[in-house]
């Protein structure tokens, strides 16, 4: 998102009140793209790139799309889609639109580095597609120049390694560039529309900008546009490949066939969703990002576009178990992943805030103080839950273990080093990010991982020393027991503990179930996490006329805007359902499996939290109102390990589920 167009949108809405202006939202519309590409199709019909922290390459900054009849354009969005959906298990997002009576059809689609937009309209109700894309290649809206290649039907957009492209299977009736917006623009108080017109000024004007407004004549009631992102690419042969690739998916049954390739596995809609969601988030190189990066220049967060190691092994070790109940054959995903955690650990095992997903070099943070020497700005939760997915991952195959192992060990090291004395974490950062001290989450993340650890093959001295910290680690945490609450605290700090509930505490629990397969739980214990359930899910509960859901913690003020109040977040709302579920199995009390059903109908399809194109948002108003990041892995990975373990101990029926009949 370059600033002009970040700008542009704070004119458009400065004056919402459930919208932060100068974000580029993906609250509505659906992605397409399974490898290192990612765009968005918004149902008004534009096209946006969030693919640079995939691949490196920016592509999309802005763009427009319509159709010309009669003289007159019509543009898309001044239309309401008839329909918006993914066709089928695929990535392909097909759009319908109705223009006074003529349906028009769109089919979208992201392979490899290019995005098709092929439109089918009722032959001669339609002259040409009207096309308005904004490149930035290199991240830059200046210093950029243009090729048109009239005779082939591609424009080259490049500034120097970033080289991107647009196509047209029949040619282009017109193809200029538009001239961006100048200052007296930017500092205007009102927006410019675009595309201005097709004259461009100045000679130079049209070949100096990263802005294209092309005509796009229809034959035979079609019309196919190709974008394509290179880096460093020999232009000759790009073009000429352009060419074949424009002619190949100028033909919906040809677009609908590579989409089939795409296939998600999975049965069940949610299945189908959250699988689809996590690719569409994943690098080549097994990675994720946390979310689409709707607010890359830090206005309002400190940016999404990043693998944190927190939530990317969360996921990882979700997909584990539901793989493993679900059979849904992700065997490349877990080995990615684990190849991904060996590289980026750090000497002393641990692993750092956030990195870029593409080569896992060290991204913009800050909680790196095991970087830059001690300190409380780090999260040693993040390496509590790589360790965890890691002794998963090895328990689940044997033959693992030899590769898993060395990996494992020097893990081992860094966590005994943030382990105190007294057998709790180290004062650190937590997992919201928000605030310091000594957490019960991060306690979980330590217990959970030494108990996982200490139940994998690995060697006798590895695991008995889990064991032994694991131990600890479980009689240590009664230091957080807060009595007059009945509740585990938030954290120590300062010498006193913050009896906030807390989501993000409802990890205990998953925590407990690990150390039950290595030593037994005492009865206080069992008692003391029962009342610590019930008080956290009865607390943090948040029902409106238009959403049910858990907020995060009590007090929390982020991005309320003027409701005033905490908000519901799907991450905290997915913990609970996954909480109660497992609870019910850990102790045969199968009132919280109601309770985990209860709180999984909110997020599943026709759920107040899921969006039409089956997301989860981050977060969510009181008037249902959905905000930030859109979907977000984390509450998707939840959903489906919450599904997944329902489905094995026989309290969920995938196949009525998806008829939406609740079990």
């Amino acid at each position: 998102m370059t600033l002009r167009s970040a700008l542009d949108d704070y004119k458009r809405t400065r004056d919402e009140t459930a919208l932060f202006p100068g974000e580029r939202r993906t609250l509505a519309g659906h992605f397409s793209g399974t490898d290192d590409r990612l765009v968005h199709v918004g149902r008004d019909g534009s096209l946006r790139d969030f693919s640079y922290p995939l691949s490196g390459l920016y592509g999309i900054d802005r763009s427009r799309f319509g159709v010309s009849r009669d003289d007159e354009t019509v543009w898309f969005d001044d239309c309401d889609p008839v329909a918006q959906s993914y066709a089928d298990d695929t990535a392909l997002v097909e759009t319908a639109y109705d223009l006074e009576g003529v349906e028009l059809e769109r089919s979208d689609l992201t392979t490899g580095s290019r995005h098709v937009t092929h439109v089918v309209a009722p032959e001669g109700s339609v002259d040409a597609l009207e096309v308005f894309v904004a490149f930035a290649p290199g991240g830059r809206d200046d210093r950029i120049g243009q090729l048109v290649f009239e005779d082939d039907g591609v424009v080259e957009v490049y500034h120097r390694d970033e080289h991107d492209f647009l196509a047209s299977a029949s040619g282009f009736e017109t193809v200029v560039g538009q001239l961006p917006e100048r200052l007296p623009d930017v500092l205007g108080a009102e927006p410019v529309d675009f595309p201005a017109s097709d004259e461009t000024g100045q000679y130079e004007d049209g070949r100096l900008g990263g802005y294209v407004y092309a005509r796009v004549p229809l034959e035979n009631g079609t019309a196919t546009v190709v974008t394509d992102l290179r880096e460093r690419p020999d232009r000759d042969a790009v073009v000429e490949d352009l060419v074949d690739a424009t002619e190949r998916f100028d033909d919906r049954e040809t677009v609908r066939s590579i989409a089939d390739d795409q296939f998600v596995p999975g049965d069940g809609e949610s299945v189908v969703d959250d699988l689809r969601v996590l690719g569409l988030l994943s690098a080549d190189v097994g990675s994720r990002i946390a979310g689409p990066d709707f607010d890359p220049h830090y206005e309002y967060s400190g940016g999404y576009g990043y693998t944190w190691f927190r939530d990317d092994a969360e996921i990882s070790r979700f997909l584990l178990e539901s793989d493993a109940e679900l059979d849904l054959a992700l065997e490349s995903w877990h080995d990615r992943s684990a190849a991904f955690y060996e590289r980026t650990q750090r000497e002393d095992g641990s692993w750092p805030h956030r990195v870029w997903p593409d080569d896992g070099s060290l991204a913009p943070g800050w909680a790196n103080d095991r970087i830059r020497g001690e300190g409380v700005d780090y999260q040693a939760d993040q390496t509590g839950s790589v360790l965890s997915y890691l002794a998963a991952y090895a328990a689940a195959d044997e033959s693992r273990v030899e590769s898993v192992e060395p990996v494992v060990e020097c893990g081992l090291a860094s966590l005994d080093d943030t382990l105190g004395a007294d057998g709790l974490p180290i004062a650190c950062q937590n997992a919201w990010e928000n605030m310091a001290g000594r957490f019960t989450h991060t306690a979980a993340t330590f217990l959970h991982a030494y108990a996982e650890i200490a139940a994998a093959p690995f060697s006798s001295e590895i695991r008995e020393h889990a064991a032994a910290q694991a131990r600890i680690v479980y009689d240590s945490l009664d230091q957080l027991w807060v009595d007059d609450r009945g509740v585990y605290a938030l954290r120590a700090h300062e010498g006193e503990l913050d009896d906030r509930l807390d989501s993000s505490t409802l990890a205990l629990v998953d925590a407990h179930r690990a150390y039950a397969e290595v030593a037994s739980l005492d009865d206080r214990r069992r008692e003391r996490l029962h009342g610590h359930l019930e008080t956290t899910l009865d607390g943090l509960s948040r029902e409106t006329d238009a959403v049910r859901g858990l907020i995060r913690f009590e007090g929390d003020d982020w991005r309320v805007g003027e409701q005033g109040r905490e908000k519901v977040w799907t991450v905290s709302t997915a913990w609970g359902a996954n909480a109660a579920a497992v609870f019910g199995t850990l102790t045969g009390d199968e009132a919280f499996y109601d309770r985990s059903r209860a709180l999984l109908d909110e997020l599943l399809p026709d759920g107040s939290l899921c969006l039409e194109s089956g997301y989860l948002p981050e977060q969510v108003f009181d008037d249902g109102t959905p905000d930030s990041a859109t979907p977000l892995g984390w509450p998707h990975a939840l959903r489906l390990a919450t599904v997944a373990h329902l489905e094995a101990v026989g309290e969920l029926d995938l196949e009525r589920l998806e008829a939406g009949i609740e079990a």
